[in-house]
């Protein structure tokens, strides 16, 4: 069944001292939810409260971000560490960007972790496990945003958390609905027409076709972009004026 409503996330706030990252200031008037950096992969404290208040501005759902403490690396190598160390990293990122929001008067919406943090729970259940007991623990108003059919999922309604299952719009996928490692060939959609199609097939048919041609069943309730791609303003108003010819409105998931 088509669904009628979606939520357009994107990753943000991921400039840091002198380093310039994405065009938030762009992405944000087309997005419904925002993935702020916490620190640890990207952002810095006056990153994050510009971050915020811009967010707040358009009417943007707050996220966090939460990632492995990873800056030089921008959180996308695999890291080990236990399930007690990724609560404790969770805890403290989610915990500074509340207080970041709470200085502004507003709360978090929502927690997305970032890069290889997501990727690795998405196939450690135990890892997975840990991060939705953070999430919880922190604010069990919070809504988990998580890949599709991974164990995000099962992980975060065992936790009693609110989920949304995430699909990707700039992103290919492999036969066991992962996303194709950034290493390699075709792992990033470039161009928007592309990009189009294979979410209107999402939202359309609960379905993505793989690198291999398999047609994978999903759910989507989230749909992401990445905003430190080149052209993610163009790229994002294309995906949302394509939602909105299908007669799909963006809004926050809820």
């Amino acid at each position: 069944m088509t669904i009628t409503t979606l939520d357009l996330n994107c990753d943000m706030g991921e400039s840091y001292g002198a380093w310039r990252m994405g065009d938030d200031a762009a992405v944000l008037p087309l997005v419904s939810s925002a993935n702020i950096a916490c620190g640890f992969h990207g952002g810095d404290p006056g990153t994050m409260r510009q971050t915020v208040a811009l967010a707040l501005q358009h009417g943007v759902a707050l996220g966090a971000h939460p990632s492995l403490p990873d800056l030089a690396g921008f959180g996308r190598r695999v890291m080990q560490l236990s399930p007690q160390e990724a609560y404790d990293a969770v805890v403290y990122q989610i915990g500074a960007l509340a207080g970041v929001a709470a200085s502004q008067g507003a709360r978090l919406h929502h927690v997305k972790a970032h890069g290889a943090l997501y990727n690795m729970a998405a196939r450690d259940p135990a890892l997975a496990r840990a991060i939705c007991a953070a999430v919880r623990d922190v604010d069990p108003g919070l809504m988990l945003y998580g890949l599709a059919g991974s164990a995000w999922i099962e992980q975060g309604h065992a936790a009693g958390l609110r989920v949304a299952q995430e699909v990707f719009a700039d992103r290919s996928y492999q036969d066991d609905g992962s996303l194709t490692a950034r290493h390699q060939p075709g792992a990033m959609i470039t161009d928007p027409a592309q990009a189009v199609a294979q979410v209107l097939q999402m939202v359309r048919e609960g379905s993505v076709t793989s690198v291999s041609g398999k047609t994978v069943r999903l759910q989507a309730d989230t749909l992401c972009i990445h905003g430190d791609q080149p052209g993610a303003a163009d790229f994002a108003r294309a995906i949302r004026q394509a939602l909105q010819t299908a007669g799909i409105a963006v809004r926050a998931a809820a």
